[in-house]
């Protein structure tokens, strides 16, 4: 378990990384260095719980506004994400943080699990 969650630590620390040219940067930093702290820290065996719901609650929240955006992309067919973002295809950057929070969750559920 010490290695899944050394390599979840150092995924979401590249996951914030690579947020430095995102529209809104400094929120998914924050978040993504957050999830990689509370995966460090269950590498040492150090859990609160109540750091795990916090973050929970945020993404389940923030995921919650983005529901209408994530169905929307999959009743319009579910075209491709991985284009470049455009003003006309707001789809593509929603869709991509809707997906960025399920991941989010995931892991913050299976902490939750082992705490």
């Amino acid at each position: 378990m010490k290695i899944a969650n050394f390599f979840l630590s150092a995924l979401f620390l590249l996951f914030a990384i690579v947020q430095y040219n995102d529209p809104d940067p400094w929120l998914w930093i924050a978040l993504y260095t957050y999830i990689a702290l509370i995966s460090g820290m269950a590498a040492f065996n150090i859990r609160h719980k109540w750091m795990i719901g916090v973050g929970l609650a945020i993404c389940v929240i923030w995921n919650l506004f983005l529901l209408p955006d994530f169905l929307n992309w999959l009743q319009t067919g579910a075209e491709s994400i991985v284009d470049e973002m455009k003003a006309e295809k707001p789809h593509i950057e929603l869709t991509r943080e809707f997906l960025g929070l399920a991941i989010c969750i995931v892991t913050l559920g299976f902490h939750w699990k082992k705490a």
